[in-house]
């Protein structure tokens, strides 16, 4: 059964940065795009950023598209994200997901990721 742990929340001031990691238990992790995805108080979930399962191909949102980067480690069966120069705005529980998803993704939709993380809560404040 596919697990996925993200670590990496806390607090952060404005123009800082946070680094976060998830780690997938489970066979596999390499045929699986890997996404990150936040929820704010009171809004919907969207999606930040995903990468191909081999990482040549990254998706972001516009949002953090200038400050963010995405990364994987197959051996090691993790993902990351670093988001930098934070705002307010970003405070939201980050979410790791995993999708198996035939060619490359266009865009970063919840609908296509099965196996999501419980999250880990970042909090920025100015």
């Amino acid at each position: 059964q596919l697990q996925l742990v993200e670590s990496g929340g806390g607090s952060a001031q404005a123009n800082g940065s946070v680094t976060l990691s998830c780690k997938m238990s489970g066979d596999r992790f390499n045929i699986f795009w890997m996404g990150w995805f936040r929820q704010a108080l009171g809004k919907e979930r969207e999606g930040v950023a995903a990468i191909s399962p081999s990482g040549a191909s990254e998706l972001y949102a516009d949002g953090v598209k200038d400050r963010s980067r995405i990364s994987r480690n197959n051996r090691a069966n993790t993902m990351s994200l670093e988001l930098s120069s934070l705002k307010p705005e970003d405070t939201a529980t980050y979410y790791c997901a995993a999708a198996y998803y035939v060619g490359v993704m266009q865009d970063i939709d919840a609908t296509h990721f099965e196996a999501w993380g419980q999250g880990t809560r970042v909090t920025v404040s100015s």
